[in-house]
């Protein structure tokens, strides 16, 4: 992690395009008091050039100016990870609804997400206990006709769920079924929440690498399939908030986001990491249209053992120092509801 001045300018740097969605130049961070950047133009212009070799920020071919890499946000977050670890943080606003006597659970969740959405201007999701502790216990396909399969999915809670699939033209039904029945192997006793993570991992092995080009349609099958599942146990708040956003101000940009978030493909990517928080910065994103945007999830548990999660959609210019206390706030104190 960066230590001694190029911390600080590198976090100035971020926090000024977070506002601004503009190139930072030198002038600009030694004109900001909040900075407390107390150095000459020309010695930030140094550090921004080392910073700039480092891949952290880059230069624009329209300004002199710099603007965060994805490198530089994930450099930034462990800098502000490691001060809010050192720092303990109150929301009045949300403090008002834990501390109400009786509210319950389900209430207090969509409320506080909703004061999420609200100071931040991004989408927020809840994954509730439910579909977030299910575990899948049997995949099976069925040929329904020449073009078309329906995958079956059965978990421990209950659910059986479908969905049908169109078949790739250059591969035989026999080798498809030979596919699933491996993925019924690898999943089988795997929580819902960790599907993505295993696939990523057990494509990658020798025996399926022949199956890769038909993993994306199949992985998208799958996707939708949670998506029906999950109705009980997945809500979003704010999903237009994201196009208040200069990057979404491109029509095909946008559509191809609330694409992607209606369709349920945001899943893909959602990942969370049950021993904490878990960013996901643009490419970090497999789904094209992800691929501008972050993700932070945090994971919460129950007293009696419940688990959900909580987590945010915005531009990879997000207000980090902002977003992460507050969704780790949140989920603590969900954590506390009986």
């Amino acid at each position: 992690m960066l230590e001694g001045r190029l911390s600080f300018v590198l976090k100035a740097i971020v926090e000024e395009y977070v506002q601004t969605a503009e190139p930072v130049g030198s002038k600009t961070l030694v004109n900001r008091p909040e900075f407390r950047l107390n150095f000459s133009s020309a010695t930030i212009r140094n550090d921004m050039v080392e910073l700039e070799n480092l891949g952290l920020i880059t230069k624009t071919h329209f300004s002199s100016g710099r603007i965060p890499s994805e490198s530089g946000y994930r450099e930034y977050v462990k800098i502000i990870l490691e001060e809010n670890s050192k720092s303990i943080e109150s929301f009045p606003l949300l403090d008002e609804i834990f501390q109400q006597e009786f509210i319950t659970r389900e209430k207090a969740v969509k409320e506080s997400v909703a004061i999420l959405t609200n100071l931040t201007d991004y989408a927020a999701f809840v994954l509730g206990s439910q579909g977030y502790n299910a575990v899948i216990k049997k995949l099976q396909i069925y040929q329904v006709s020449p073009k078309n399969a329906v995958i079956l999915m059965i978990t421990d809670q209950g659910y059986v769920e479908s969905r049908i699939i169109s078949l790739p033209q250059d591969i035989r039904f026999s080798e498809i079924e030979k596919v699933i029945y491996f993925l019924d192997n690898a999943l089988h006793n795997v929580p819902i929440s960790k599907i993505d993570e295993v696939l990523k991992e057990k494509f990658t092995e020798e025996k399926v690498r022949e199956y890769f080009d038909f993993y994306d349609d199949l992985l998208s099958g799958f996707v939708r399939v949670f998506t029906n599942m999950a109705q009980d146990r997945y809500f979003m708040e704010g999903k237009t908030n994201i196009l208040n956003q200069p990057e979404f101000r491109d029509i095909e940009k946008a559509k191809s986001l609330i694409d992607a978030l209606e369709s349920g493909e945001i899943l893909k990517d959602l990942f969370v990491n049950d021993n904490g928080i878990s960013i996901s910065i643009g490419h970090d994103n497999r789904v094209k249209a992800m691929q501008n945007c972050t993700i932070i999830s945090v994971p919460y548990e129950m007293n009696d053992g419940e688990r959900g999660a909580i987590a945010i959609l915005g531009p990879t210019r997000m207000e980090y120092h902002k977003v992460i206390p507050l969704l780790e706030y949140i989920a603590k104190n969900i954590a506390k509801i009986k």
